[in-house]
């Protein structure tokens, strides 16, 4: 293992980064299906409007705001150093990556273009198997290498291991 990387928490030593993380992913990802539709709605409105000005051509461009809106808004806010969308900020939690890369604007589209992937194919079992994984991980993070945890209890993890580590020589 990497000694500049530190370890990933463990449910067993630090729980409190796991309590009601699936219940609060739900909840943000609802909270994030408002912000996302109001956003598609003005960017809409934006584009009908432009539409009669361009003589109907822009109204071609309305296909693409949907998915549009999703990618900026997936790679504005995961993408940000806070990793997390508004909704996940709301909830207090986190994305967090586990294979020592950085978890950059390219990295959170991926992660939601999976998320949405995986939702699209079967959501119930997507959601049935973070029940089994220890760290309470679904289908996209694993094939991410992510992990959701509890933002403000991570943060005092994260200090704690630094504290251990830079207090040893």
């Amino acid at each position: 293992m990497d000694q500049n990387r530190p370890a990933l928490p463990d449910p067993a030593t630090a729980p409190e980064l796991f309590e009601g993380v699936l219940t609060r992913r739900v909840a943000a990802f609802f909270i994030d299906l408002v912000i996302m539709g109001l956003m598609i709605l003005s960017f809409a409105f934006v584009g009908f409007i432009a539409g009669f000005l361009t003589f109907g051509l822009a109204w071609v461009a309305l296909i693409f705001v949907i998915p549009a809106t999703i990618v900026l808004y997936y790679g504005a806010t995961l993408g940000s150093p806070r990793r997390a969308t508004a909704g996940m900020q709301m909830m207090d939690i986190v994305l967090t990556p586990t294979r020592g890369q950085p978890l950059d604007g390219w990295m959170a589209i991926i992660h939601a273009a999976v998320f949405w992937l995986t939702t699209w194919i079967s959501w119930p079992l997507s959601l049935l198997f973070a029940l089994f994984t220890p760290r309470r991980q679904m289908i996209h993070d694993l094939v991410t290498g992510t992990l959701m945890v509890r933002r403000s209890p991570m943060v005092r993890h994260w200090r704690a291991r630094a504290a251990q580590t830079s207090g040893a020589y």
